[in-house]
C-alpha cells in the first residue's frame, strides 16, 4: 500500500527561490500548511501582487524556520502506517526541491518522491479552484486541487 502526500509550495522567485509557504495533503485527507519567513526583497513582482495578499487566511500557519522539519517529520509520521510507502506527489520540480531543503536534505527513506504532472487534470484543478471558491497560488490550496484533479495513468511500456 502507497500513501499520496501532494505538495505545493509559494516561494520568492523563480531565478533563486527560497520557501514561503508549503502545504501537504494526503490522499488519506489529513492536511499540513506552513508559512515561514522570507526575505521580502528576493519576492518577484508576481509573488507581491497574487501570493504575498493570501499569506495569514489560515490559523496557526506561521511557523519558524528551525521548527519546520520537526513539524512536517512528525506529521509525515503520524500518517504512515507500517510497512507502508509514502508518495511525495508534485507537478513542478522546485517544490521537490524547496520540500527536500526544508527537510535539511533528510528525506525519510520511507518517502520517495513523484513528479505527476502528466496525471494531474487541469480541467478539475480549475474546476476546484471555482467549485471551492478558493484562490490559485496558495500552497495548501493548490495541494489540495492537485489531489482533487490527480488521476493515475497506466504506465507506459514498449513492445520493443
Amino acid at each position: 500500500m502507497t500513501l499520496k502526500i501532494f505538495l505545493d509550495t509559494e516561494f520568492t522567485n523563480f531565478a533563486n527561490p527560497r520557501l514561503i509557504s508549503i502545504g501537504l495533503v494526503a490522499s488519506s485527507g489529513e492536511e499540513f500548511y506552513a508559512e515561514i519567513p522570507y526575505p521580502l526583497g528576493e519576492c518577484s513582482d508576481f509573488v507581491r501582487e497574487v501570493v504575498i495578499p493570501l499569506l495569514g487566511s489560515l490559523p496557526n500557519s506561521a511557523c519558524a524556520r528551525d521548527d519546520l522539519r520537526p513539524q512536517i517529520m512528525t506529521w509525515l509520521a503520524l500518517l504512515k502506517h507500517r510497512d507502508e510507502e509514502v508518495e511525495i506527489c508534485f507537478d513542478y520540480q522546485t517544490d521537490w526541491d524547496l520540500f527536500f531543503e526544508a527537510l535539511d536534505c533528510r528525506v525519510p527513506p520511507w518517502c520517495r518522491q513523484r513528479m505527476v504532472s502528466r496525471n494531474i487534470n487541469e480541467l478539475l484543478r480549475y474546476d476546484f479552484h471555482r467549485k471551492y471558491k478558493l484562490p490559485e497560488h496558495h500552497a495548501l490550496y493548490d495541494a489540495q486541487a492537485n489531489r482533487y484533479a490527480f488521476r493515475e495513468r497506466p504506465s507506459v511500456t514498449s513492445d520493443i
